[in-house]
């Protein structure tokens, strides 16, 4: 919205923000816009190939590269592993100077036919033109644009980690592993921080909600995996539990067919919380704002005809397509960790030795995003002239 000349705000409520986070998974259609908007890619991220594996470590499938869109992007593989924080780092070092506004946490709106005042708990507020709330699963944007979100447990419990790659020796260059025992998942993905080689990795689990923390950490997750094919029981040796792990519970809510209301719209989290089994959360956030971008681009914000149409554009190319990934990680997670157990056996049979799971990942994760990134032919490499 700034490159093409509005003026904008972002507000965000921490007083002085800075970088955070730990492991990320972005795809390469997510990585040509970062690269669009000016960050920098050199060491951005370490490209993978990603395999689907039981505990046991047989693979039973590789997500595969489309040879097409690794050309049109000009960047190899699909996932690119990276510290969050070194990605929030580079993204911020493209924002204008003034952009940025710290310590407003929103607290809620008002809106009439020419603008929409936004008003902030610390007394300030601000009129403008259009409001796009990106303020998280639990967003007071959209609770006031669409009512409270009937936010659900899902049943699942995620533990993340990352560690240096100098003490892990023997896994072959670029290769992730999605792993399944009958009752957990445990994965890991090459990535760098700071340009230095290192992996991220996690663990994914049933649980019920509010379930207690365990009294020791490193024992719990080192127990999980100890009987685990290599080299997942190796990573948390060289793990720092003090400060390279954490974890969360994962919330969904019923999918959204607007996310748009009047001067207000909303993108990320705010409207379409995903599940761990798409990668894809920070990613799709990232897609909506420059669609969002683009559909509003030749719009005048102070018509609200005009703000109405740019909206309907923007829902247009994203709602139905978020919805289908964001039910689809819903749908894996519940295939891997909440089938009872004899048809969680049989489940296992039918991954182990058919190409069912190929299938499954193929039409229903991979189509629609390769399609996608196929049709975004401005954010495509040009070739060399002769």
């Amino acid at each position: 919205m700034h490159s093409q000349g509005y003026d904008v705000r972002l507000y965000e409520k921490s007083p002085e923000p800075k970088p955070l986070g730990g492991g990320v998974l972005l795809s390469s259609p997510v990585l040509a816009i970062l690269r669009d908007y000016g960050v920098d890619l050199n060491n951005f991220g370490s490209y993978t190939y990603t395999e689907f594996r039981n505990n046991r470590g047989r693979v039973r499938t590789c997500v595969p590269s489309n040879p097409r869109v690794e050309e049109a992007f000009g960047l190899k593989g699909w996932h690119y592993g990276m510290l969050r924080a070194n990605a929030f780092a580079r993204m911020m070092e493209c924002l204008p100077e003034g952009i940025l506004v710290a310590n407003h946490a929103f607290q809620s709106y008002r809106e009439s036919s020419d603008d929409i005042q936004i008003l902030f708990t610390n007394g300030d507020s601000v009129k403008t033109d259009i409001l796009v709330g990106a303020d998280g699963i639990r967003s007071g944007v959209s609770s006031q644009a669409f009512g409270e979100p009937d936010l659900f447990h899902v049943g699942l419990r995620v533990w993340l980690a990352w560690c240096d790659a100098e003490s892990l020796e023997g896994i072959p260059p670029h290769t992730a592993a999605v792993t399944h025992s009958n009752k957990y998942q445990a994965s890991f993905f090459p990535m760098l921080h700071d340009g230095k080689p290192g992996y991220e990795w996690w663990i994914v689990e049933p649980v019920k909600e509010n379930a207690p923390e365990p009294k020791d950490v490193k024992a719990y997750v080192k127990n999980i995996l100890k009987d685990w094919a290599d080299p997942l029981p190796r990573f948390p040796d060289v793990t720092d539990f003090s400060k390279q792990i954490f974890y969360w519970d994962i919330y969904n809510r019923p999918s959204l067919k607007q996310w748009s209301r009047g001067r207000v719209v909303c993108l990320g989290d705010a409207v379409h919380p995903v599940s761990p089994y798409a990668a894809y959360g920070m990613g799709m956030a990232i897609e909506d704002g420059y669609f969002l971008g683009k559909a509003m681009g030749q719009q005048d914000l102070r018509n609200g005809a005009s703000v109405t149409q740019g909206f309907a554009a923007f829902e247009a190319e994203r709602v139905d397509y978020v919805n289908h990934h964001v039910e689809f990680a819903r749908k894996l997670g519940n295939i891997f960790h909440n089938f009872p157990s004899p048809l969680a056996r049989l489940r296992d049979l039918v991954f182990d030795h058919t190409g069912f799971l190929e299938k499954m990942i193929t039409r229903d994760y991979l189509k629609d995003q390769e399609a996608m990134s196929l049709s975004l032919h401005e954010l495509h490499v040009k070739p060399a002239s002769n």
